[in-house]
């Protein structure tokens, strides 16, 4: 906890500072290179942007992670760009880094051809979709008590492809080598035991978003209003015996977001997701309902906070699944005006989750439940009391109360 206080600190006078350039800001003054970093994530030069993301993190198998990363802009080349980054842990003592490619092929529909090579850390039981916009935070609240990680080293040729402005959609072929960082067996009763294992991956992603609004700029198709229902769907497959993939797999991944605007700053959400998976699949690729509880003996060594779509009452590693649906529901009130420079939100918040594992025994020296009964929290959280930051609370209830 000493090494986190220094930067919480830090992270409060740049949050801060945020806070009062965009209060004071007009039209005719530019932001400040803080302000704009924050905003976009990216700290930008004349031919490279930096990426803020790859600065500083935490979590409990690397401890402190930190390193540079970042993308060629258009002043360099607007249809050629190179990314990358390299981090090193200090508690893993290792090294992790990603370097990538693109060619643009078609400015109007955003159609882009990459290649990467990557060699870093995955949460384990973690499902991204491709198509996700990039979303930058300077502090990721579940991070810093995630600790059961694999090993992925994956070389990917990608195609990005805007059919519409409204469909957004990416095809990735992938080889990847897993290797989990704890105890971990698959034992299939024909294929055998697997401490470490490989998988050729095709993933096919579309985003629809029809009530949006767009732009064709100078950089291409660009959202300028967000509207809503917005949806996703993935179709991922693993292909056994090809490039000596050692399982055969597919998994369908659903998630619809609706947001209602009520008078003043009144808002209420709702986010369902699924997840359907069937064949030999390894629990590095199953599903979790993103946890954000520890279980250690200490209250002071169970300090965590609060994440934007996580089961705040959910143990890390209490529940994996095969197939599995949430919905999570949130009510934000209008801001209570204590001061200009106190205005706190409520939130009221329900979550509900649903699933199950098929084969459980193929899963040797990992403990973990089933949510076939239906797990359920409720919560309230007061937001923005002190530079962005407030408090959470939340109770489970039902079945697994």
């Amino acid at each position: 906890m000493k090494y986190c206080f220094p930067a919480f600190f830090l992270f409060f006078l740049i949050s801060y500072n945020s806070q009062a350039q965009s209060e004071t800001k007009t039209d005719t003054i530019p932001k400040s290179l803080i302000s704009k970093a924050l905003e976009s994530g990216y700290v930008e030069t004349k031919y490279f942007n930096f990426d803020l993301r790859y600065l500083i993190k935490y979590n409990q198998y690397e401890g402190f992670r930190t390193g540079l990363g970042g993308i060629t802009n258009s002043n360099l080349s607007e249809i050629f760009r190179v990314e990358g980054y390299t981090v090193y842990g200090f508690l893993d003592k290792e090294f992790k880094y990603s370097i990538g490619t693109g060619v643009r092929l078609a400015k109007e529909t955003n159609t882009w051809l990459n290649l990467n090579y990557t060699d870093d850390l995955q949460e384990t039981g973690s499902s991204n979709f491709l198509t996700d916009q990039r979303f930058f935070q300077l502090f990721e609240p579940r991070l810093i008590n995630i600790e059961t990680f694999h090993k992925q080293t994956t070389k990917a040729l990608s195609v990005e492809h805007q059919f519409a402005p409204e469909i957004l959609t990416e095809t990735q072929f992938a080889i990847s080598n897993i290797e989990p960082k704890y105890d971990y067996t698959y034992n299939h009763e024909s294929l055998g035991s697997f401490k470490n294992y490989k998988l050729s991956i095709l993933t096919v992603s579309a985003q629809l978003s029809p009530f949006s609004k767009f732009e064709q700029t100078s950089s291409g198709i660009v959202e300028t209003t967000s509207g809503f229902p917005k949806f996703t769907l993935q179709y991922t497959k693993s292909f056994a015996d090809i490039l000596k993939s050692d399982f055969g797999f597919s998994k369908i991944d659903f998630r619809a977001i609706q947001q209602f605007k009520h008078q003043k700053e009144a808002l209420t959400e709702f986010v369902f997701t699924s997840g359907l998976a069937n064949g030999d699949i390894p629990i590095t690729h199953t599903y979790h309902a993103y946890p954000n509880n520890v279980s250690k003996e200490t209250i002071l060594r169970r300090f965590s906070v609060a994440g934007t779509n996580s089961f705040e009452t959910m143990y890390f590693n209490e529940f994996y699944s095969d197939k599995f649906a949430t919905l999570q529901m949130k009510h934000k009130l209008n801001p209570i005006n204590i001061s200009p420079w106190l205005k706190p939100e409520l939130v009221l918040i329900y979550r509900y989750a649903l699933g199950k594992m098929e084969n459980l025994a193929r899963h040797e020296n990992i403990n973990f439940g089933t949510l076939e009964q239906g797990y359920s929290e409720a919560g309230l959280e007061i937001n923005k009391l002190f530079f962005g930051f407030g408090l959470s609370f939340a109770y489970r209830h039902g079945a697994y109360h």
